[in-house]
């Protein structure tokens, strides 16, 4: 079957080589950098000391070196973090942002791609059902039949996964508010990463209040940044992002049974 291919402009790639870079990045984020390789990536998130949200990020390695996958917008904010951390490191940050491109690839909308594509793919570490990664050089990205990106995003959207800094809110969201633990972006039985603390405790001590919650909405589309609220007109969270019927939205999880409203449209939790 033709596999279907979208340019995930949003996204770049980061570089890091030099005999120290696994010990170094591993002892940021959130989940095992050794499970990073060029056939299985590793989804993470860089933290505050609190424990909320930097960055997100997926990892693979290319060869000796890794390949960091983040926000395209934010870039140059996580190379600067980064050196800041890297201190006296052996470690080199190299933006490749300019070369390498970062792609989906879904088989007749599902997780398969061609066997022929160059470069690196890698499933989806978040979900299997949203397909594979690949990255490679910008003039040679894969030739597959155009995948929309309303219904790459409606896909991910109904599967509860955020991306970015408009659905993941910068120093505001706990990580494991973001379903980190459902989509494989945090180890448990890791050594320190920065924001562990508090995110083990969230874990063993505390239940969380509110998270992200994929919901259907019925009759029209919420816009992002939309209250939602109760029929009594308790506050009950925001919408982070919609796309053709599917939309991700924060939720105080007290409020799940209720009847619930953004923008004058009902939205009922899918999952």
């Amino acid at each position: 079957m033709p596999f279907q291919c979208l340019p995930l402009d949003d996204r770049a790639v980061l570089r890091l080589s030099g005999p120290e870079t696994r010990p170094f990045i591993d002892g940021l984020i959130t989940n095992d950098v050794p499970q990073a390789d060029d056939t299985h990536a590793v989804y993470a998130g860089l933290l505050t000391p609190q424990g909320k949200v930097l960055f997100d990020l997926i990892l693979l390695s290319d060869g000796a070196d890794l390949l960091l996958d983040a926000e395209a917008s934010r870039l140059d904010d996580l190379i600067r973090k980064l050196t800041l951390y890297k201190l006296r490191a052996e470690v080199d940050i190299v933006d490749e942002r300019d070369r390498m491109g970062v792609c989906a690839l879904w088989d007749n909308g599902t997780s398969g791609t061609d066997s022929a594509v160059d470069g690196l793919t890698v499933a989806d570490p978040r979900a299997a059902a949203l397909g594979k990664r690949w990255y490679g050089p910008k003039d040679s990205q894969p030739a597959g039949t155009a995948l929309a990106r309303e219904t790459y995003d409606a896909k991910r959207l109904s599967l509860g996964i955020p991306s970015g800094s408009s659905e993941l809110k910068t120093e505001k969201d706990f990580w494991l508010e973001t379903n980190a633990e459902v989509l494989n972006g945090v180890s448990f039985e890791k050594g320190c990463y920065v924001g562990q603390e508090l995110t083990a405790r969230m874990k063993h001590r505390t239940s969380l209040k509110k998270c992200l919650v994929p919901m259907v909405p019925q009759g029209g589309m919420p816009s992002p940044g939309a209250a939602i609220v109760t029929a009594e007109g308790k506050a009950a969270g925001d919408v982070r992002a919609a796309a053709d019927g599917a939309v991700l939205a924060l939720l105080r999880l007290e409020h799940r049974e209720a009847e619930l409203n953004a923008d004058g449209i009902a939205l009922r939790p899918s999952l």
